[in-house]
């Protein structure tokens, strides 16, 4: 029976239950245990030490052995495993055989007592079991680890079955966003939701993705940022407010980029760049001493601590120590700040604007320098058309990015309040737009609008979801922070 069953195609072994009586997809199976819950809770018991406590657990079968009349299954759950043992006695003959066929990747059902055989496995003596769903593909070598990283990605199901530390990875993910939610709540902050579909992209510099909506035939795009909607609630009273969602942008895809991630997003009403920058390194590490015990992570082949306070350090400042060149000179001659990059080993066009110039600068030559984490401050004003003009200088805002490994987690402003200065930052955006910057701002004139109401001081704050994950986890590509990421079609071959 068991080499007949074996050589049955899948949809042959469905019929073949079907006809036994026996439904291979269940509707339900209730009163069931967590596996973790068990494990924890037994980790006393001495080798050989039977209880009487009952359980019906659920799990997929990872492994199976026979020995005579006696059968040993592994069962995982999705956060941890338990072996169960069955024999003839207990089952009877007709469903000791029918647990023996199953195939692995089987979903059951168990009942039965927790024990500790002589050996040292904590176990489940079965009374009973139930098959919930019947699995049609073979497993092969993929419940025993999957390697390949092409298909850890796209089956992304298959990977969380093989290898458990992958979904304890992205519980800790959930973690983390939920101690951030309530970090800022009991801070005073409204979690609020804006529009994914936007009439106008704004509130980033960056190519966003273009749809059409047909009953108002008209072109719409995914958010790239929802700043200019959250603003648009300082406008209407709201203090602090914050949003954590998708956002989507139409460029490149890398090791730390994403076309679609999710962001934190907040602001706060009255307060500049300076007490963001406080609120940012308090909750990272905050969120760190919560989510991993402790506020020193490993990240990048090395530690970093995350305690406050982090340096302030000026992108001028750090221009002249990498580059040799300071803002002023970069802006009056950016032919001299391209052949200073150069001969750095980055790699510039001509067409290459003063203030993709500095970006390049600091994502390629300062970054990687820092031993702890920093906020890098002080950005030119043409690299930031929403953030507030310095109160020092004018040719800067007062804006901060906090880096740690390597890595900008973050974007944050003395947030810009006045409507006439914030339409000439538009209509400087429109002209570059004009002359091919596919990422330049459009001007909003709704909220052009909404600012002429009256915005209070505010400071605004992004935080990366995907990359602050990267760091806690210690990993180097978001592919290993986010459960699906997008990767090229997949071309599925006949029958597949």
């Amino acid at each position: 029976m068991e080499e007949s069953a074996a050589r049955m195609g899948p949809a042959e072994k469905v019929q073949a239950l079907r006809a036994a009586g026996v439904e291979p997809y269940a509707r339900r199976y209730q009163a069931r245990q967590p596996l973790d819950q068990i494990v924890g809770r037994y980790d006393w018991l001495a080798d050989g030490q039977e209880t009487e406590d009952r359980f019906r657990i659920t799990g997929r079968v990872m492994s199976r052995r026979e020995h005579g009349k006696a059968a040993f299954l592994t069962l995982r759950d999705g956060q941890a495993d338990l072996q169960v043992f069955a024999n003839v006695n207990r089952l009877g003959q007709e469903r000791f055989d029918g647990l023996t066929s199953l195939d692995l990747g089987d979903i059951i059902g168990c009942e039965g007592r927790i024990f500790r055989t002589r050996r040292g496995e904590l176990s489940l003596m079965a009374d009973s079991w139930a098959l919930l769903s019947k699995a049609l593909r073979a497993p092969g070598e993929k419940w025993h680890g999957i390697q390949d990283v092409e298909t850890r990605y796209r089956q992304r199901y298959a990977d969380l079955i093989a290898n458990p530390e992958v979904a304890r990875s992205f519980i800790l993910r959930s973690r983390l966003i939920s101690a951030m939610r309530r970090y800022l709540e009991d801070r005073g902050f409204m979690e609020v939701e804006t529009p994914i579909l936007q009439q106008l992209p704004g509130g980033a510099l960056a190519r966003p993705f273009q749809t059409h909506h047909n009953a108002l035939d008209a072109d719409l795009y995914l958010r790239i940022a929802p700043e200019l909607y959250l603003k648009r609630l300082l406008v209407g009273g709201f203090d602090r407010v914050f949003e954590i969602g998708k956002n989507f942008r139409n460029e490149g895809i890398s090791s730390i980029h994403n076309p679609e991630f999710t962001m934190m997003e907040l602001y706060w009403a009255y307060v500049d760049y300076h007490e963001v920058m406080e609120l940012v390194e308090q909750m990272v590490a905050a969120l760190a001493a919560e989510v991993l015990g402790t506020q020193v992570i490993t990240a990048r082949e090395r530690e970093w601590d995350l305690a406050p306070p982090w340096p302030r350090l000026t992108v001028d400042s750090l221009l002249r120590e990498n580059l040799g060149l300071g803002l002023r000179e970069m802006r009056e001659d950016p032919e001299a700040a391209r052949e200073a990059l150069r001969a750095k080993g980055v790699d510039v066009e001509r067409r290459e604007t003063f203030g993709l110039l500095v970006d390049k600068a600091l994502k390629e030559l300062v970054w990687s320098t820092f031993d702890r984490p920093v906020f890098v401050i002080d950005h030119p004003v043409e690299l930031s058309p929403l953030a507030k003009e310095h109160r020092d200088d004018d040719s800067l805002v007062e804006r901060f990015q906090p880096v740690i490994a390597g890595w900008e987690i973050g974007n944050a402003f003395s947030e810009l309040n006045d409507p006439l200065d914030q339409r000439r930052r538009f209509e400087q955006q429109a002209a570059n737009k004009a002359m091919g910057d596919e990422e330049a701002h459009v001007v909003d004139e709704d909220f052009l609008r909404a600012l002429e109401y009256g915005m209070p001081p505010a400071g605004g704050l992004g935080i990366g979801i995907d990359r602050l994950v990267m760091l806690f986890l210690g990993v180097d590509s978001i592919r290993d922070a986010v459960l699906f990421p997008q990767l090229r079609p997949e071309a599925f071959p006949p029958g597949a």
